[in-house]
């Protein structure tokens, strides 16, 4: 248990909501119901807390503290061996941000997580862990853009390279990429903006061979609708701001492991090496392997990036994050029947070019969809816009049922014009590799009612080619 805040993986309290029992009633003689056997809702809402372990509070407490008091000299050295659970010092963790972690551990079906200021920390921060010393990052090559700034000009600047897979869907152009120096193969689960899907099954299966882990961005699916772990992933990254939090209220970001891969002490030394910061009780130096068995990974972003870089998430913050999950479900569902309205009335409008969904008409990833996606790909998609950029302006200030801004995942509908700002950093040729046109739009839906939008959205269309 690692110092500076209060650690438990899904194994700590046998898979149980907490370290009690939770019972559906208050007869003692039942049987222990155990975390797999309920709902995601449920898990979703109840996962990693126990009221009686935080002053009988029905929601989880903000723990709005710098620092949390030591009592004494002995207590100290558990904390700080991790023989003891505990709080020491909010900037590697808090009780409330303990409590996201688990509760999305459970939920992703993962051994631990580590709760972080954005999603951009999360992906950086695995990212140059993996590669740690120097090495190259395989990855697919339509991503968020500022992550695919980051993996192309960014992470070189600390001797990672990145190869991007141009033909990103084929599974087997991954492995030809993969050399003795690759560290992970890094994917979306759903690409943003393109709304791409990959079968990273078969991508895990190239991947493992190589004896390479697997990251795989799950954001814009969330544990909801795709749960990498089950299709070979090994360790996922979120951006919780977006669709886990759906308020559009915080920047936060997580990250999981699985708890299961390999690591080849060869190929990755930083697990294996023993440190004094790690020790036990004894004072016997620990590696990261040793220091959370099977979770080496968030062993090292908690003990070491959140020490030395900062950036564990604040307790306010994963407080939002807990409020957004518990409705996750309700919310994606509604706006998985939405989306699909959304999609067939662009389809129907000459001032559209091409739209961009798994559901679209004769879009290369329907089988995927059917396949991994049974609940739906997603709120968000995106659509050729054929006219000016006049008529474009003109198109967007005329809505009023959709915000421009660069969010996605919010509780309300958003568009924006994905090369004029969330890729804007890159260059011609990034966007052309990563096949985001000048005329790319991209709509993330929200809980209006679809009849709304559609309105909405005819209109503006009505005024910008009038």
């Amino acid at each position: 248990m690692p110092p500076g805040f209060l650690f438990s993986s899904r194994t700590d309290s046998n898979n149980t909501f907490s370290s009690n029992t939770f019972s559906s009633n208050t007869d003692t003689n039942q049987e222990e119901i155990t975390m797999s056997e309920y709902s995601f809702s449920a898990k979703a809402i109840r996962a990693g807390y126990e009221s009686s372990e935080h002053f009988n509070s029905v929601v989880p407490p903000i723990y709005q503290t710098a620092s949390f008091d030591l009592q004494d000299i002995d207590r100290t050295r558990r904390l700080w061996t991790g023989a003891e659970a505990g709080g020491i010092y909010s900037r590697v963790g808090t009780p409330t941000g303990s409590i996201l972690e688990t509760r999305i551990a459970e939920l992703d079906g993962g051994k631990a997580a580590v709760a972080l200021s954005s999603g951009m920390a999360a992906i950086t921060y695995t990212l140059l862990l993996l590669a740690q010393g120097g090495g190259n990052i395989v990855a697919g090559s339509s991503l968020y853009g500022a992550a695919q700034l980051d993996l192309a000009e960014f992470l070189p600047r600390y001797g990672v390279d990145t190869r991007f897979v141009k033909d990103r869907t084929n599974p087997a152009a991954y492995g030809e990429l993969i050399d003795e120096n690759t560290r992970a193969v890094y994917l979306e689960s759903i690409s943003n903006p393109n709304i791409e899907l990959y079968d990273i099954d078969a991508i895990a299966k190239i991947a493992h061979e190589h004896g390479v882990p697997v990251v795989v961005d799950n954001t814009v699916a969330t544990p909801y609708l795709y749960r990498p772990f089950e299709h070979g992933a090994d360790i996922i990254v979120y951006s919780a701001t977006k669709e886990i939090n759906g308020h559009g209220n915080v920047i936060a970001g997580i990250v999981v492991e699985k708890g299961d891969f390999p690591f080849d002490e060869k190929k990755y030394p930083q697990f294996y090496e023993k440190s004094w910061k790690m020790r036990d009780l004894q004072n016997n130096k620990r590696s990261a392997v040793e220091f959370i068995p099977g979770a080496p990974v968030i062993a090292s972003l908690k003990i070491f990036f959140t020490e030395f870089f900062g950036g564990a998430l604040g307790s306010f913050e994963s407080y939002l994050v807990l409020q957004g999950l518990s409705t996750l479900s309700v919310r994606l569902d509604k706006k998985v029947q939405t989306v699909r309205k959304v999609v067939e009335f662009l389809e129907s409008r000459d001032e559209v070019e091409f739209v961009r969904y798994p559901y679209a008409k004769g879009s290369q990833f329907k089988e995927l969809a059917d396949r991994d996606f049974p609940k739906g790909p997603g709120a968000l998609l995106s659509f050729g816009f054929k006219g000016t950029r006049e008529q474009e302006g003109i198109f967007i200030k005329s809505l009023k049922n959709f915000n421009y801004h660069v969010n996605i995942g919010d509780v309300r509908s958003l568009i924006t014009n994905p090369p004029e700002n969330t890729h804007t950093e890159l260059e011609p040729d990034q966007l052309a590799l990563a096949d985001v046109p000048k005329n790319l739009i991209r709509l993330s839906i929200g809980l209006e009612d679809a009849e709304d939008l559609i309105s909405d959205l005819s209109q503006a269309f009505e005024k910008a080619f009038a």
